[in-house]
């Protein structure tokens, strides 16, 4: 029971309680600031960017092309979003990097000021380069020469790695336009009860089947 005292003194000795006539709107105030927080978070599915799903990107529709170019990529076998667009030097970094790129599209959305095409910032280019390495260090260099020939590793790493291979995984070919939207369909945007294949097949197939079994 002395907790609760202690914490009252705490509480009016720094003014964090509002006097009493002003409690009610207090009250009200840091309910709806609470209540539309939470509505926040339930709204724009928050929770999913803790993990590593892809769906994830597409929360915000603008980013339906590059979750698209990507599926329709061979890098969709191998590599997900987060495996090229966070640092995995160490965990907190990783997490770090997430939220303050997550917090900058979050505003950037909201006021609707996307760009016509987007494009990475200077910090995710370093990031994105690092991970191309990171993954395809044997491609990049070469274990024979990196013995004898001075600087081996950044003379072969000095240069963004989409300067020459342009169409990975977003690239222009595999363009919205060209790809179009895939009958998988996008989590945060699809009705719980969406089915893939529409109704009047549905039945078709259903007909089908029982006109195999009568007839057999």
């Amino acid at each position: 029971m002395g907790r609760l005292p202690k914490f009252k003194r705490f509480m009016f000795r720094y003014s964090l309680i509002p006097p009493r006539k002003w409690r009610p709107a207090a009250t009200v105030l840091v309910a709806s600031i609470i209540g539309l927080g939470l509505y926040m978070v339930k709204l724009s599915n928050a929770a999913s960017y803790l993990s590593d799903d892809p769906q994830a990107c597409v929360n915000c529709h603008v980013m339906t092309p590059q979750y698209i170019t990507w599926n329709h990529s061979a890098h969709r076998e191998v590599a997900h979003c987060n495996d090229c667009h966070v640092p995995h030097d160490n965990v907190f970094n990783k997490y770090y990097f997430k939220a303050m790129d997550g917090l900058y599209h979050s505003a950037i959305f909201t006021l609707r000021a996307e760009p016509e095409v987007i494009k990475a910032r200077e910090p995710s280019v370093e990031v994105i380069q690092n991970n191309c390495i990171r993954c395809h260090t044997p491609q990049v260099t070469d274990a024979k020469l990196s013995g004898f020939v001075e600087d081996h590793h950044a003379k072969r790493t000095d240069r963004l790695c989409w300067e020459c291979h342009r169409e990975v995984p977003h690239g222009r070919v595999k363009s919205l336009s060209s790809v179009g939207h895939q009958i998988e369909p996008i989590r945060a945007h699809a009705p719980s009860d969406l089915q893939i294949v529409p109704k009047w097949l549905r039945d078709t197939i259903k007909d089908k089947k029982k006109q195999h079994t009568v007839h057999n």
